[in-house]
C-alpha cells in the first residue's frame, strides 16, 4: 500500500485548531476544508496529463492540461461530506457518490444504511474521510466501492490510527492513502488519540 503522510507547515497548524475542544463548529468546517484544499495538491499528482494547444495573445503555444475523466468523489457519511465541497470547487464536473455507514459502539463495526454511487469503471475513484481510526468503516466501503466496479482507489483521511492504517493495508493492499498526520493509538472505544473527538459531531454541532 502507498501511504503519503504530509509533513506541511499550514496544514500543522490548521490541525493544531482542529484538535482543540474549543475550537467552535463553524470554523472547524472551515479548516477541514482548508486542509483538504491542501491535501488535493498532491493527491492530484496522480491525475493522468496531456498536452492541448492554446493560442494566447500572442502566441499558440502546448500547454499541459488533465486527461480523462475527473475523479469520482465518495465521502463516506456523514463527516466525509465536509472534505467534498472544497474539493468540487477545484473538480466541478466530478461525480459523487455517497456511503452511508454508521459504527455500533458496542461491536465497533461497520453498518450500511445508503450506497448510491455513479459508474466508476476506468475512473480515478477518491474516497473522503476525516478519520480513519479503526479501519473498520473506510474497508467495508472500499468494499462496496469494488462491488460497484471501482478500481483505482485513493483515501483523503486527515488523523489517523495505526491500528486502522495496519487494517487498510491488510484487506486493500493497493489503495494510496494520503494522511494529513498519522496519530499514537485507539483508546479502548474505539477513539484515535489524541485525536479531535468525533468529527462528525463536532462539523454538525450533535452529541
Amino acid at each position: 500500500m502507498s501511504t503519503f503522510i504530509f509533513d506541511h507547515p499550514l496544514i500543522d497548524d490548521k490541525l493544531a485548531k482542529l484538535r482543540s475542544r474549543t475550537t467552535p463548529v463553524a470554523l472547524f468546517r472551515q479548516l477541514v476544508e482548508e486542509v483538504t484544499t491542501l491535501m488535493l495538491y498532491e493527491v492530484a499528482k496522480t491525475l493522468p496529463r496531456t498536452t492541448k494547444q492554446v493560442e494566447t495573445p500572442l502566441a499558440i503555444t502546448q500547454c499541459p492540461v488533465l486527461d480523462g475523466p475527473p475523479p469520482v468523489l465518495v465521502p463516506v457519511l456523514r463527516a466525509g461530506l465536509a472534505m467534498a465541497d472544497p474539493l468540487l470547487k477545484q473538480l466541478p464536473t466530478s461525480p459523487v457518490g455517497h456511503v452511508g455507514l454508521v459504527r455500533d459502539h458496542d461491536t465497533l463495526e461497520p453498518i450500511r444504511y445508503l450506497v448510491k454511487l455513479p459508474p466508476m469503471d476506468g475512473r480515478p475513484v477518491w474516497v473522503l474521510d476525516p478519520m480513519l481510526a479503526t479501519g473498520g468503516s473506510v474497508c467495508e466501503a472500499l468494499n462496496i466501492l469494488r462491488e460497484y466496479g471501482a478500481e483505482d482507489i485513493s483515501l483523503f483521511s486527515i488523523i489517523a490510527a495505526p491500528e486502522g492504517v495496519a487494517r487498510l493495508e491488510r484487506e486493500h493492499p493497493d489503495v494510496r492513502l494520503f494522511l494529513g498526520v498519522l496519530d499514537e493509538k485507539l483508546n479502548e472505544k474505539g477513539y484515535i488519540m489524541p485525536g479531535l473527538g468525533d468529527a462528525g459531531d463536532r462539523l454538525y454541532g450533535t452529541v
